[in-house]
């Protein structure tokens, strides 16, 4: 059987690893492997996949584009405007295991939080704000570039029951129980850095490069920080039970991502 990560770019993806660490761990000869797929080429994509594929995962920029594209929709993905996981059997069907996954990472790392800023307005944003509304964050902050990004995330959180508000990421103070970035590494500049220097817990979902700007700053300045490989391993330990029907490895597949990131370092 065969699996995939699909996006652009891809090149940097642990999923690979993860995935892989996890077919060894529990003695299968699945597949899985790294495809660039640009904006608007999932429909081919998924047109040229036969009955030896049983799922992808999705990253940027592809996993609101993949809405619109599956025969069923599960209840959290429809909520989210945003399915990070497609199953392949009888017919397509879309999943996110972003959302859980997001929860799941907080709760390793004891993370609570009543009020929380994001920064970035995108699919991925707009799952971990679902998961901290399940988790009782009260009132949500949205730092965007484009306003129009923006919008969509808070209409995809307004029926969360968490009050959200949007504002402008390059101005707006950081403020709140705890930050989420789900920007690039390129766009956290010193400002920035310094404005989310007195919010107690960070939650980097960027895990290439590593550490981040913010996510070097949280270590430095002893904030609890909760990182891209925690929310990586515990999404692709959900896309693997609902692709082979097993229970994940989630520790071997931790280890298998550790490992890959501290080689990158070298």
């Amino acid at each position: 059987m065969r699996c995939a990560v699909l996006g652009d770019p891809i090149a940097h993806s642990l999923s690979p690893v993860l995935h892989r660490a996890g077919y060894a761990a529990t003695g299968l000869s699945w597949e899985y492997d790294a495809h660039r797929v640009a904006a608007g080429g999932l429909a081919d994509y998924l047109a040229g996949r036969d009955g030896s594929w049983r799922g992808l995962s999705l990253t940027m920029p592809l996993k609101r584009e993949a809405v619109g594209l599956v025969d069923t929709l599960t209840d959290v993905a429809r909520q989210a405007g945003a399915a990070n996981t497609l199953v392949l059997d009888a017919g397509v069907r879309g999943e996110n295991t972003d959302v859980p996954g997001a929860a799941a990472a907080l709760a390793e790392r004891d993370v609570a939080a009543r009020t929380a800023t994001i920064l970035g307005g995108g699919a991925t944003a707009t799952s971990v704000g679902l998961a901290l509304a399940d988790r009782g964050v009260e009132e949500l902050l949205v730092l965007v570039r484009d306003p129009v990004r923006g919008a969509e995330t808070l209409e995809r959180l307004s029926g969360s029951g968490v009050a959200v508000e949007v504002a402008d990421l390059a101005t707006e103070p950081v403020t709140g129980d705890l930050v989420v970035s789900t920007i690039p590494a390129a766009a956290q500049d010193d400002d920035l850095v310094c404005r989310c220097a007195g919010v107690p817990a960070v939650f980097e979902v960027v895990y290439d490069p590593w550490p981040t700007p913010l996510a070097a700053a949280a270590l430095r300045q002893g904030q609890v920080l909760v990182s891209g490989l925690d929310l990586l391993v515990h999404q692709a330990a959900l896309q693997f039970a609902l692709f082979t029907g097993l229970p994940a490895p989630v520790a071997a597949m931790r280890a298998a991502g550790e490992q890959s990131l501290a080689d990158r370092m070298v």
